[in-house]
């Protein structure tokens, strides 16, 4: 049955920034569909609630709080994963993020911290991960880019440059672990995260967004989980070095973030 390709039953999934918002949505929506979740975010108490999700859909849940920007956090993340289950089979990069900045606001710190907390805990990651999937059957990693990767706006150089350098990553690390290993990424548009909640300020910038959106809505954190389940389970089998768009259909952003003209 064609439903069958969606599920990931006996996997083991590691869920990156797992405490709330996109994070949170794939951690539930990877247990729903049949597998064993370990989660990380900075506090043990962010990754409460996410946790009680999965254990109440029936599956086994592994809580490491880590924050992922120090040396050697994210390798960790995989041993222990892999530790607990006995294996290791889907990968979530979804760290990341980078406050908006004027161009002469932005130094070259802020492009390097980006890129290290956009790019290079994703490589890392992936790097500990991939000798678990290979011992097993395989298997599959999506990165979390963004639309600002593609399209320009004002105040985001820092940030998109960085979702772009990942989204690119995707297809180059696709080419090197393929066939055995798939890596996939989705570019998300706007959607409803806490991270959104500190550009868009007033009802007015909402408004902006949504009608920037051919759909004209904001996405929900599920819609975004709902993409990455697609590309972790065999129902994505044929797909890698692929950047899936899920913005809504969105081609440039009408955003005002309030930045000075030079």
């Amino acid at each position: 049955m064609i439903l069958d390709r969606f599920l990931v039953t006996g996997r083991v999934a590691v869920v990156t920034g797992a405490g709330r918002g996109i994070g949170a949505a794939t951690a539930v929506a990877l247990a729903q569909a049949g597998a064993d979740v370990v989660v990380s975010a900075r506090t043990e108490e962010q990754l409460k609630g996410v946790a009680a999700q999965i254990e109440a859909a029936g599956r086994r849940c592994l809580v490491v709080p880590a924050d992922l920007a120090e040396p050697g956090a994210a390798e960790s993340l995989a041993h222990q994963a892999a530790g607990a289950f006995g294996r290791l089979d889907i990968v979530v990069n979804n760290v990341g993020g980078a406050l908006p900045r004027a161009f002469l606001d932005t130094k070259l710190r802020h492009l390097e911290n980006a890129f290290q907390f956009n790019v290079g805990i994703a490589h890392e990651l992936t790097w500990a991960a991939v000798p678990y999937m290979l011992q097993a059957d395989g298997g599959t990693v999506v990165n979390i880019s963004s639309v600002m990767g593609r399209v320009a706006g004002r105040g985001y150089l820092a940030y998109g440059t960085a979702k772009a350098a990942l989204a690119h990553y995707t297809r180059l690390a696709a080419c090197d672990l393929a066939p055995r290993i798939r890596v996939n990424a989705i570019a998300v548009g706007s959607v409803a995260t806490s991270a959104l909640e500190i550009v868009m300020t007033d009802d007015d910038l909402r408004t902006s967004m949504e009608q920037a959106t051919p759909l004209r809505r904001i996405g929900d954190p599920e819609d975004i989980a709902a993409s990455v389940l697609f590309l972790a389970s065999p129902a994505g089998a044929y797909l890698t070095g692929k950047v899936l768009e899920a913005d809504g259909g969105l081609e440039r952003p009408n955003l005002d973030l309030g930045l000075p003209d030079l």
